[in-house]
Formats: C-alpha cells, structure tokens, sequence
C-alpha cells in the first residue's frame, strides 16, 4: 500500500542486552526489527520498540537506515506510519535555538534493539539513551558524561515543568488530544530557548537521568493514574524484563526445528511485525474515541489502527488461529466504530476511519470470523453496518461519505465504468490521484458482496442473500476473453484498449490499484472454480500462472518502476511486495500442479524475505506481509479467508508446532526438507493419507499432525481432486 512518505526510521544489529536471555535459542532473540529498515522504492519497516498489541510504540526519528544522525526520540507514535508525539532530545551543548534542529550523530555497531529494549550512544555527545515500553506508560534512560550540561530540548507545547514531574499537552491529527505525565529520578530545572523551545537542565553531578511517563488520550489525571497503576516505582530492569516475557510468549506458541538461522530470524521478526498492530487503547474504563469524538465509558478493550485492504488476507486469519479472543475483541471494537459514526469502518485510525485503498473488506474479516467459530458480539447488528456500506456509501477509492452516481452505476449495470485515456473526469467525488480504479473496484467488490451473500444466508435474509450472491460475480462483466484478461469498460458498455501491463497512469489506478493487470487477473479468490473456466480449464489456468511467473515487464525497470513503484519483489509479471499477490503462488494447487506451489513458495521466501535491512520486498504494513512470511514458513496459507480452508505449501523448517488457545497443539513435520528438498512425496494428516493439499480449520483447531515427506524432485501425483475440500 502506497501511504505518504515519514522520516522515521531506526536501524541497529541484534545483540543482548541485560534485559535478554543471552541464548540465541530464545525465540525472542531472533527477532530483528532492523529487518527490511531500507525499501526496494516505497516504506520501509521501522524497528518498533513497544509490546505486542498495545499502545506505546516508539523509535528514534531519521530519515532512513543510510543516516546516521538521529532528529529525536518520541514518547509515542500515535498511529503506523504516522503520529510522533512529545518529542525530546539530549544535550551537552549551550543552549541555543539551533541546537533543537541539529541532528545526533550514532553509529549502528553501537545500537542494541530489541521490540522490548533499544539502546543507542549518541558518539558526538557521548550520551547514551535507553528505552523499555509498556502498555501505557514507557521509561527513557540517559545517562550523561560527567562534568557537562545534562539537558533534554523539547518543543515547548503545552510543556510544564515542575520539580521531577513533568506534563504535557498536544493534538494529533488536529482533533485527538494527547496528554502526557511523567516524573523524573532527579528535579529538573526548566526554562526557555526560544519562544517556541524549551529545556529541562538536570544537576550535574547525576549523571543518569530517567524519565517514566504515561500518555492518555482521555485526560491528564487518566495519565496520572495510569502512571501510578503501571509503572511508578518500577525499575528500568524490571520493566525491561516484564517486556521480554511478553514477547516470549509470543513467539513460545511457535516452536520450529530445522531451518537455517536466517530463516528463523525472518520468521520470528514476521511474527513480531504481526503483533504490532491493532492496538489497545482503552484506559481502564474510559476510552477517547475518534468515531464520535468523546470520551467514551467502556469495561472491555477499544482496538484501534487496522487498514482492511492490507490485513484480511493473511493478518487477522493468522491471529484467528493464535489469538481468536484477540481477534474477538478487535471485531468488537469494529462494531462500536459502527455504532459511534455510522459506518463500519475499513481503516480505522484512531483520528476516526481513514479512506484508504478500495473495498469494504471488513465484510470478508467479520464473515471468515463467523465460519471459524469465533464469537461476534450482536451478528445482526455487524450485518446491518456491512450492509449499509454495500448498498449506500461510496465505493469510490480513497473516499468515505454516500453513494454517489458511480455507485448507483454500479448498482444498476454490474461494473464500475471507467474513462478512456484521453476522457477528463466529470465527476467531482473522484480523488485526482487515486483515480476509478475501474477494474479493481469492480473486482474487490464482488469479493465483499459475496461476503455479505454468504452473512445472509447464515442470518435466513434470503432477499438479501440473492441480491448480494449476484452482485458477486459482477467481476465477469469485466472479463475479456479474447484478451484473457479482466479490462476496463466505459459508461456505454464498450471496451477500452488498453495494455493492462502498462496502462493506467500512475500505479494504474484509471483502472487498476498500486499494480497492473496481470496481478488483478487472479483476484476471485472467492470462486476459483469459476475463474479457472473463464481461463478456459485447469490447463490454461496452470499455463497462465506460469506465464505470469516468466513474462518480462515489456519495458525497463526504470519505466516500470516510474509507473509502478509498489510492484516490487518481481518475478516475471508477479510482484511479491503487495497484498494482491499473496494468494496468487498457490492457486497451483487448484489445478492439480500442487509442485509448482511449493517450488514458488521457496522461491519467493529464499528471494524476497531475507534476515537483514533489505529483507521485505515492498510496504510491510504492520503485518500484512509480515504474516504470507508466518503462513508460508510453517508451511500452509488461507488463500481464501470466508472459507475455513487452508491449503499446503513448502515449510522451511522440519517442524513447526503451534500451541493452540485451546490448549491443543498442531504440529507439521517435513521430514528430510532442506533447500533442495521443498517438494512434497507424500502428505498424512493425523496417520490418514492426503490425497490434495487441503485441510480445513477445524481439523488444524482440534489439533493434530500433518506430516510431509520432502524430495528434492516433484511428486506430480500427489493430488486427485482439484477443489478444495467445502
């Protein structure tokens, strides 16, 4: 997903701190947030210092992993990718206003990270600065040279001062208000640089200064209280550790063997990555809202920041097996976003939803939810704000509020209408970037209506579960077949030439979205039956997979890239580095080439997905891609999340154990697989012979072990039935 550019990113090496377990075989201790902390074009991961799923996410502000001068270091970020807040940093200098705009010099070989610890010596300054987060509150650690000015600058607003205490007051996004309380090991003095900086000078003869705070975006006696619930008191070490342990617990539910060090590191950072967000920001019992934009009373969590277009394929099916009661509360929290603004929300920030990307995919989250058994709290209530978003807000990208009349278009004629390349734009809702997104609107949404045919059906709706079963496969009315493509039609019903590999202006979002046509041409993951027709049978379909995997770009990369920056991790026409290609190696596996998915699969995550600062091929997005890596290592993937199948592809390890909540285990073993040997001989769930690379949801939830035979050639029949088991 394309989002706008922020200068904040950390980098370092992974080492171990007081606060680790010294043990490389501590799964904690392979996680390594500078992985994938430099981008093929677009955003890098930033190396998020915070717990899993909750609220204080912090790291040192620079423009990238090739600077090594550091800006400041926030108490918070209030959102991915957005939001540092409260923003200080150390001084031995004299005061003068240039000193706030001057940058930090570090050294990466100096910096310690860990997701519960960094650390980082400032060498010009010869400060160094600690920081261990907790859920609420966080504590920074600096400790000085002896016989200099011992300093913190920080904007001056809404700052005061008083004694060892400290209390702050800002906005984000203009309208969520932030507080901010803190207490210092040693009185502070504080003062003005200028009219717009202020300082806090400590004795120097302390020569560590700590600083523990809570941020509250209800009020500052809420920050106050929950400084003293959580944190006040405690010492740096202890909070460090308790840190650790919850990490620890992450990564414990996933116990592997076999494999290399590298593919554990891009593992157990994937799962990391996965627990960065939704993010809890209830307080006790009060919470502030950005949907009605009040502080709200509330005896449960309040989860906040979620982009659906990036997270419902992989993300949330992932934390329905490892966390469903998580995942439970985060779908609660969607229905009071609905219940306070009026709309079921598909990007919810904490500012309100934000209108990003295209698609109402909340409908394919709540009902995939629905057919593995979790708990949604007042289905009839969830149903009624999916279904308004269906039949009465806009479809239009990047856009939130009502229908418009290319919605009523829609409505009427099956397909989303596009312009042709020389035709200016009549209708002023359209955003002038983001464009129609002809093809991709048409697509996404039949996905969604068929989500909500399928609520229906399970409500007893008929009228509805017929209205919406049809307005799924509108994607055909795009369906060129002497193309063998899906392409754009005008307002008359004609079809628009186009080259879809090239064609649509920037991220070919005229008629596609961040990619092109050759990716958009495998998105009916909810009828893949019918989309091996349209490509005239299962041989075509294999013979078109494989022709996506080796057609050049038809142009240079420089061209390519100009046009379509988020199209990275390239192999042929496929683009590993953007969520529309996550299902797409495994569709093999429809069509009886079940080989050719475990040979993509390893090709991809041996190419794409290394151990070290490059090692994520396009926009991570808090754990979209982050979980293809989970799924894909441990060996299995839910190409189509609405239907509780999973289906099988090449595991990196010999054996990967989940520890289910229900206090079973599912274990995958892969006997004798190694680099060479990724191609299955032979599959046995629970001592039975597999005969197609399917299992279901409820046999991995009731526990069990899948066993795999690797060779290092393909075992072509290993199959029998092309479709996945219903």
């Amino acid at each position: 997903m394309h989002l706008p550019f922020y200068p904040i990113l950390l980098t370092g090496l992974l080492f171990f701190c007081a606060c680790s377990n010294n043990s490389t075989t501590e799964a904690e201790n392979y996680i390594d947030p500078t992985i994938g902390n430099i981008a093929p074009i677009l955003q890098p991961t930033r190396p998020i210092i915070h717990l899993p799923n909750q609220m204080i996410r912090t790291f040192p502000l620079r423009k990238d992993y090739t600077d090594d001068q550091i800006s400041g270091f926030p108490l918070q970020v209030t959102g991915h990718n957005q939001g540092p807040v409260f923003i200080v940093k150390p001084s031995v200098a004299c005061l003068k206003p240039a000193e706030w705009t001057r940058n930090l010099t570090y050294d990466h070989d100096l910096e310690i990270i860990h997701p519960w610890y960094y650390k980082t010596t400032l060498i010009e300054e010869n400060v160094t600065v600690e920081f261990s987060p907790g859920a609420k509150t966080g504590m920074y650690k600096f400790t000085y040279p002896g016989k200099m000015p011992h300093q913190l600058i920080m904007a001056a607003n809404g700052y005061q001062v008083k004694d060892d205490q400290i209390t702050a007051y800002t906005t984000f996004h203009n309208d969520v208000p932030v507080f901010l309380y803190g207490k210092f090991n040693v009185k502070a003095t504080s003062g003005l640089i200028a009219d717009t900086l202020q300082y806090l000078k400590f004795p120097e003869d302390k020569n560590i200064v700590t600083l523990q705070y809570a941020i509250s975006y209800v009020s500052l006696e809420n920050a106050k209280h929950l400084f003293e619930k959580e944190i006040n008191g405690k010492s740096f070490e202890s909070i460090c550790e308790s840190g650790r342990l919850q990490w620890k617990n992450i990564t414990n539910q996933i116990s592997v063997e076999g494999g290399t060090d590298a593919q554990r590191r891009s593992f157990y950072t994937a799962l990391y990555r996965c627990n960065e967000r939704m993010v809890d920001i209830a307080e006790d019992t009060l919470y502030y809202s950005g949907y009605n934009k009040k502080v709200n009373v509330t005896h449960t969590s309040f989860y906040v920041d979620d982009a659906a277009w990036d997270t419902y394929q992989a993300l949330h099916p992932l934390r329905m097996i490892l966390n469903p009661k998580l995942e439970e509360e985060m779908l609660s929290s969607y229905l009071q976003m609905y219940r306070q603004s009026g709309w079921m929300p598909t990007f919810p920030r904490i500012f309100g939803d934000h209108p990003c990307m295209n698609g109402f995919h909340s409908t394919i989250i709540f009902l995939d939810a629905y057919k593995k058994g979790l708990k949604i709290d007042s289905l009839e209530e969830v149903y009624e704000g999916l279904r308004k978003n269906a039949v009465a807000a806009t479809m239009l990208p990047w856009r939130n509020g009502p229908a418009c009349s290319l919605d009523s278009f829609y409505y009427k004629n099956g397909y989303f209408p596009a312009l042709r390349p020389d035709q200016p734009e009549t209708v002023s809702e359209v955003d002038v970037f983001e464009k129609r997104q002809s093809v991709a609107v048409t697509l996404g949404h039949s996905y969604d209506d068929w989500a909500l045919s399928q609520l229906a059906v399970a409500l007893k709706k008929s009228d509805d579960a017929a209205l919406f079963a049809g307005r799924s496969t509108n994607y055909r009315n795009l369906w060129n077949n002497e193309n063998k493509f899906f392409l754009p039609k005008d307002a008359k019903g004609e079809w628009i030439d186009i080259n879809p590999a090239l064609d649509g202006g920037p991220g070919g979002r005229a008629y596609y979205d961040e990619n092109n046509g050759w990716t958009y041409l495998w998105q009916v993951q909810q009828d893949i039956p019918a989309l091996i027709k349209l490509m005239g049978g299962e041989k075509a379909f294999e013979a078109r997979l494989d022709e996506l995997f080796r057609t050049g770009l038809g142009t240079s990369k420089y061209e390519f890239w100009h046009m379509f920056p988020d199209a990275t991790g390239l192999v042929g026409q496929y683009s590993m580095g953007n969520e529309p290609g996550f299902h797409i190696p495994y569709l093999y596996n429809y069509v009886g080439a079940a080989w050719k998915t475990q040979k993509r699969i390893r090709q991809l995550l041996d190419l794409w997905f290394k151990d070290n600062v490059f090692g994520i091929p396009g926009d991570e997005d808090g754990g979209g891609m982050s979980a293809f890596v989970v799924f894909s290592s441990m060996g299995f993937y839910p190409v189509t999340p609405g239907i509780p199948i999973y289906t099988i592809g090449s595991p990196v390890f010999s054996k990967v154990n989940i520890q289910l909540p229900n206090g079973k285990n599912f274990t995958i073993l892969a006997k004798n697989s190694s680099a060479t040997n990724k191609y299955i001989q032979r599959a046995r769930l629970n001592g039975e012979d597999l005969s197609s690379p399917f299992f279901t949801h409820q046999q991995l939830m009731d526990g069990g072990v899948l066993e795999l035979t690797m060779g290092n050639l393909p075992e072509r029949r290993w199959w029998v039935s092309v479709h996945a088991p219903q």
